[in-house]
């Protein structure tokens, strides 16, 4: 059973030396995924998940992580604007703690704030209708979410070598 109160830094020591992680926007209603390389540099969206209930979305994620030969999670969380946890923040964790139960894979959460609104308004910038928009924001806001992850961890590398 993996521990989803792995800090990011503990998470850079623990992966193999290659490996796609799998970045997880989770909302009431869907869950984006997005993927990265096997060399951890980029992040790109991958899919969004209708949520149904837990079992379900958990198998579906969890599909996805061993086609995509993952070596880890990254679990946005949403935090409120002054850091503090509100009632999202802790059904991310609740769900974080119910996924680890299935999973050997590593979870470890990142700060989410404002990553919706970014993506957002990345798309009213490339003028996209407001359906492409609702059909693209889950999944690019877990890129966006893994992306910041992947720089964090890049920086912790180069920090420790």
């Amino acid at each position: 059973m993996a521990s989803p109160d792995l800090a990011l830094t503990e998470l850079a020591t623990t992966l193999p030396p290659s490996g796609a992680l799998i970045g997880l926007d989770l909302g009431t209603k869907t869950i984006g995924l997005a993927i990265s390389d096997p060399g951890r540099r980029i992040a790109s969206p991958l899919l969004t998940l209708r949520r149904t209930k837990f079992k379900t979305d958990a198998a579906a994620l969890l599909k996805q992580a061993l086609d995509n030969a993952a070596v880890g999670l990254v679990l946005g969380l949403p935090l409120n604007m002054d850091g503090s946890e509100g009632p999202r923040a802790q059904s991310t964790r609740a769900f974080a703690r119910n996924l680890a139960a299935l999973t050997p894979l590593p979870i470890v959460f990142w700060d989410e704030r404002l990553s919706t609104a970014a993506v957002t308004r990345t798309l009213l910038d490339a003028d996209a209708s407001r359906r492409r928009r609702a059909a693209l924001v889950d999944k690019m806001a877990a890129a966006y979410i893994l992306q910041g992850a992947l720089d964090r961890l890049a920086n912790v590398g180069r920090n420790s070598a």
